[in-house]
């Protein structure tokens, strides 16, 4: 319990950062053993490493694995906002220019991955941005219909270093 505590304070939270941290600034959860209360506490960087630092929105409703998600971009210098929500993810997209990926869960409430792929895909403003879907299922038609809807890869749950590496790699081509 206390370790998925910390992964989730490690992942922003269930909100995240609200986008902040596209614009140089990263939003921190900071839970407090005693109160099952959270403060969140804005991380200013330097704005030249903000600039330099590709944004990427992460989106699943399961904190442990938004905060693998988050870790795991993070080590590869990636400012994360993690959100728990498809609808959350279209509320930072709507105010926020700058984000270079956005990393999905498929199975969500609300709003499937699936879902967000194809509204990021069918804005004008939205569809350069690379949707990469993550599943626990390996579901072939699942997969081939994220693919064929525009995804840029689709990730098999649990996510490991070597995943990120790919994509990251793939994003710089870009």
């Amino acid at each position: 319990m206390e370790a998925s505590k910390q992964e989730e304070a490690a992942a922003g939270g269930k909100q995240g950062g609200g986008g902040a941290c596209c614009r140089g600034r990263d939003a921190r959860a900071v839970e407090s053993s005693r109160k099952e209360s959270k403060v969140v506490v804005p991380v200013v960087h330097d704005d030249a490493e903000a600039e330099t630092e590709p944004c990427v929105i992460a989106v699943d409703d399961s904190s442990v694995d938004r905060a693998l998600v988050t870790a795991l971009l993070r080590r590869s210098k990636y400012r994360v906002t993690a959100v728990d929500s498809g609808k959350r993810a279209l509320e930072i997209l709507g105010s926020e220019p700058n984000v270079s990926m956005i990393i999905t869960d498929y199975w969500m409430p609300e709003m499937t991955g699936y879902d967000l792929l194809k509204k990021v895909k069918e804005s004008s403003e939205l569809k350069q941005i690379p949707v990469v879907i993550m599943s626990s299922e390996n579901v072939p038609t699942r997969i081939t219909r994220c693919l064929e809807e525009g995804a840029e890869d689709f990730l098999l749950k649990p996510v490991r270093p070597a995943d990120i590496s790919r994509i990251t790699t793939r994003m710089l081509l870009h």
